[in-house]
């Protein structure tokens, strides 16, 4: 089921690994008020991935618990989640009400924890994608992260590598 382009207001429940939450949503933006949400344009370590786990909290200590602003585009995935870039106060805001203005995937990719998806950023903004690529050839240029590892393994490589059985 298509999510509108629109942004809404939604908490986050629970982060289930680098780059994908739960969020609970109000009944009036969306029929069912639980969304899985997929954070756009990055992908993320697997959890039994190197780096899996720290991406995870990293995730987790960005937008657990908080009041996030999904801004959700096209269809889900294969998998059902809605695909939505995902902002959330930036942790230096002590009170409420906080501008949501620090992009959770976009941190993810700074910090070397996340890969910037380049095949999807005919679905970001020409600014999007600067900032994402920026923060990818920045952090590897740092050794952040997974960056630290001489050769690290592309999720997409490792799923290959390593089918979940059926």
């Amino acid at each position: 089921m298509p999510i509108a382009a629109t942004a809404i207001l939604c908490l986050v429940l629970s982060v289930s690994d680098g780059d994908t939450l739960k969020a609970l949503c109000d009944e009036a933006a969306l029929p069912q008020n639980l969304l899985t949400v997929r954070l756009a344009s990055i992908d993320a370590p697997e959890s039994n991935q190197a780096f899996g786990r720290r991406a995870r909290q990293a995730l987790s200590g960005l937008v657990l618990d908080k009041m996030a602003r999904l801004e959700c585009r096209g269809n889900p995935d294969r998998y059902g989640r809605s695909v939505c870039k995902v902002m959330v106060a930036p942790p230096s805001c002590t009170r409420e009400p906080c501008a949501r203005t620090l992009d959770a995937g976009l941190t993810l990719v700074t910090l070397g924890l996340a890969w910037w998806e380049p095949h999807y950023a005919e679905e970001q903004t020409p600014q999007e994608r600067g900032q994402y690529e920026f923060a990818e050839v920045e952090a590897k240029g740092k050794h952040a992260g997974l960056w630290r590892d001489g050769d690290p393994v592309a999720p997409w490589t490792w799923r290959q590598e390593h089918p979940r059985p059926r």
